[in-house]
């Protein structure tokens, strides 16, 4: 989550405070989790979305290898279907 961040700044210009700082609270796990099951798309999806920088979510990284182990079917469907939503293909 850290490594999505820093590559967000550093390609992108995009410094994510509050994800930063979502991940420093409750770790990577917990602020993935919290992430997927907030009522609405956080404002760092659809700032990554309009740079055209998809591939930086934690949705995108989530339904990498090995990390998509430790999500459940719902957290990846979730995940899975905003990516999807915006024509977005890992």
């Amino acid at each position: 989550m850290i490594s999505i961040y820093q590559r967000a700044l550093v390609e992108c210009n995009y410094k994510a405070t509050l994800f930063l700082r979502m991940v420093s609270e409750y770790g990577g796990l917990g602020a993935a989790k919290r992430l997927l099951h907030a009522p609405s798309i956080q404002y760092g999806f659809e700032k990554l979305w309009e740079l055209g920088r998809l591939d930086l979510t934690m949705e995108s990284l989530i339904l990498k290898e090995p990390w998509g182990q430790i999500f459940t079917e719902e957290e990846l469907t979730i995940a899975k279907e905003r990516l999807k939503a915006l024509d977005y293909n890992s």
